[in-house]
């Protein structure tokens, strides 16, 4: 249905706001650029109003912390069938663009600025132009979205093109307005999508994915620590929506080979639980089950946004079949990689990463 919000005063008499509009859809766009936190907290804006090769125009570029590229398109004047289809269209032109053409697009955006270092900035870990661009999405921005635009989007969903919808609602309170926002799909599949979905141009094959769970275990400044996920048996992501939210693909039963990323893999085990935020968390020690955050000391594990449940980090129990010390980890060259926290990886790069890893640990098959 229909994305639509209300909005009410809090106190003895509520009072409901009455909606309002922005001047045009160029103010959101000049909204989005100086606050991209409008959008999402976890994307890199990269490019404004770039040209096409068919001569016409993004609104906006968008990088993630994986480097996936998100295609960004404001509904303008146009009807919401109307936006899809040339949003698909520019995404035929943005699946081609190489790490060379990235860099000149963030160039002409940030008036010369490094898009490799901006990017180690900004996310804490460097850009890896073999992952650059491997996969994308497209963000639909507009105030209302119809029923056959809503039917569209939601078909190409469930054939794992990763396409999403923002709307954005205004409200007049007194002498200001209030801006909401509502996506029409949970994000997170989104992100899975474009994760998962296989280059058209070849350079990524797809097959049918093998039931295994790839999962990323990230050291980076003393956020956490791997020997204690092996002592107490737990996988842990947090510090922003992006990296927690892919944690929700687990169910208990579903196996998972865990990579930490600079080292290689580290382990493979069980799932035993949902996930479930740092301050609920709790592990087994000698003496019973205490608080995670009580006895966890080898990592900080977002502590200080614990209270927080966008930025916190959460915890998913594990039942480790095999692990092994940092120093140990699989690294080998042609082995899978992925920035996202969890994933269902459909190369055959993966099939062939899980046998490896069961010749080296027999006890995994």
């Amino acid at each position: 249905m229909p994305i639509r919000n209300a909005i009410w005063t809090v106190g003895s008499t509520p009072r409901q706001l009455i909606e309002g509009r922005l001047p045009s859809e160029r103010a959101l766009e000049d909204m989005i650029v100086a606050s991209p936190r409008i959008l999402s907290d976890e994307w890199m804006l990269i490019g404004r109003q770039e040209r096409t090769a068919s001569g016409g125009f993004i609104d906006l570029l968008a990088v993630a912390p994986d480097g996936a590229l998100v295609l960004i398109e404001l509904k303008r004047d146009r009807t919401p069938r109307e936006v899809v289809a040339q949003a698909i269209d520019y995404a035929v032109w943005v699946e081609e663009l190489e790490a060379q053409d990235i860099d000149a697009i963030y160039r002409r955006f940030s008036s010369g600025r490094d898009l490799a270092a901006d990017f180690q900035a900004r996310f804490g870990q460097p850009l890896d132009e073999e992952t650059l661009n491997e996969s994308h999405q497209i963000v639909i921005v507009a105030a209302s979205l119809d029923d056959s635009s809503e039917r569209i989007v939601a078909y190409l969903n469930k054939r794992d093109i990763a396409i999403n919808v923002l709307c954005f609602q205004v409200f007049d309170h007194g002498d200001q307005q209030l801006l909401s926002r509502a996506w029409l799909l949970d994000p997170v599949h989104t992100q899975v999508s474009a994760a998962a979905a296989p280059k058209a141009r070849g350079l990524r094959e797809s097959e049918p994915w093998n039931g295994e769970f790839y999962a990323s275990f990230g050291l980076g400044n003393d956020r956490r620590s791997w020997e204690e996920a092996r002592r107490y048996g737990f996988i842990s992501a947090g510090g922003g929506s992006w990296y927690s939210n892919t944690l929700n693909l687990l169910n208990v039963g579903d196996r998972i080979w865990v990579k930490s990323p600079g080292h290689g893999f580290v382990g493979m085990g069980e799932v035993t639980g949902r996930p479930q935020p740092s301050v609920e968390f709790q592990v087994t020690t000698p003496e019973g089950q205490r608080p995670a955050l009580d006895v966890l000391t080898e990592g900080n594990y977002h502590r200080a946004v614990a209270d927080d449940p966008e930025r916190s980090e959460y915890f998913v129990p594990v039942r480790w079949i095999h692990t092994v010390p940092l120093e140990q980890a699989v690294n080998e060259i042609g082995l899978f990689g992925n920035q996202n926290t969890v994933c269902k990886p459909t190369t055959p790069k993966w099939r062939t990463t899980v046998e490896r890893l069961k010749e080296r640990w027999p006890e995994t098959a």
